[in-house]
């Protein structure tokens, strides 16, 4: 798709919703890795992490989003014509999340609700699904539900996370610029080989092996290809930044924030470099809640700058990218927007 714009979308709302058990990367690993995790956490910068217990999924912290971000909105069940949500963590493999949150939230059989199969990147690829389907003049209001449960005790990077965003139709709202892309060439950079038809899931997936570090491993584990996850995120994140913004005629100072995904600080801190953005205008929630998949941008806007969104500072470039490989920008003016605090549940 490349660039696009969308008029008469309004960004109405988002709220974020983080399980309460905190996961140290430093507490709470084995004392033989000690060592080896303090250089990890230097190079990654995650040092704490949310994890779900075992009988909560990635849906229940959305549906709490959901229903705060609805009484913070105002708006009335009936209203929602849309509900479309963006996870690799969904409650069944058939049938799609979103049907079963349709009915949880009482919303409306009218509703359109379907699940996306997108991480990492997924937030501005739902954005704009969900916009292009007000921008068309087919519905008036609508949610997208981004986030994954993807935290393991022992895997130091990953962290769960559920969110809603509103949008609205609205004449008078300002521009949606976005710059959407994928490499399907890449897609053995980060994947789960074993459970799908390709390769489905056999009594030889259940056998671990033990690492080095003593460690279980099995053949069902993500693949997580580093350095070309690396190579990948600052070779291609930098220029799609730059290209929406000539797309919109805008420098990087007509920007107030520029909120990345939060991979981990060497990616991060490389592609900020390359853009040449001073530290107070990208936040980052890395040493607090890790890498929360798709859930990374609104978490981070919800816990580090909800506030000052609410204020006078109203214009964000996103920017999420990963498994697919896939990579996707965009630059939205979200004021007079809901901005709830951060729920843990």
């Amino acid at each position: 798709m490349g660039l696009s714009t969308l008029h008469n979308v309004r960004f109405a709302g988002m709220t974020s919703c983080v399980p309460k058990r905190v996961l140290s990367n430093l507490d709470d690993c084995p004392a033989s890795m000690r060592s080896e995790r303090e250089r990890l956490v230097r190079n990654i910068g995650i040092h704490q992490r949310r994890i779900c217990p075992t009988w909560q999924t990635f849906s229940d912290l959305a549906f709490e989003a959901t229903e705060k971000l609805l009484e913070s909105l105002d708006w009335k069940r009936e209203e929602v014509d849309a509900l479309i949500v963006v996870t690799q963590s969904p409650d069944y493999l058939i049938p799609a999340t979103a049907i079963i949150l349709q009915d949880r939230l009482k919303l409306s059989h009218a509703t359109i609700a379907f699940d996306v199969n997108l991480g990492c990147s997924g937030y501005p690829f739902g954005l704009h699904i969900l916009g292009s389907m007000i921008a068309s003049g087919a519905i008036k209001k609508g949610l997208v539900l981004v986030g994954d449960r993807c935290a393991t005790v022992d895997d130091p990077l990953f962290s769960d996370a559920g969110t809603a965003t509103a949008l609205e139709f609205s004449p008078d709202a300002a521009p949606m610029y976005f710059d959407l892309n994928s490499d399907g060439s890449g897609h053995k950079a980060i994947m789960l080989p074993v459970g799908g038809h390709r390769e489905p899931f056999g009594p030889n997936h259940v056998i671990p092996t033990r690492d080095g570090n003593g460690l279980l491993h099995w053949a069902s584990d993500l693949i997580l290809d580093g350095p070309a996850v690396l190579s990948f995120s600052t070779q291609r994140v930098p220029p799609s930044v730059r290209s929406v913004l000539e797309y919109a005629g805008m420098t990087p100072d007509n920007v107030d924030y520029f909120i990345f995904h939060q991979a981990n600080r060497m990616i991060n801190e490389t592609i900020r470099k390359k853009l040449g953005l001073p530290v107070e205008k990208v936040p980052s929630t890395l040493h607090d809640f890790g890498n929360t998949s798709g859930a990374s941008l609104p978490v981070t806007m919800t816990a580090r700058i909800h506030e000052a969104l609410g204020s006078s500072k109203n214009r964000v470039a996103l920017a999420g990218f990963g498994i697919g490989l896939s990579w996707g920008t965009c630059i939205l003016d979200i004021a007079d927007a809901q901005f709830p605090p951060l729920l843990i549940s």
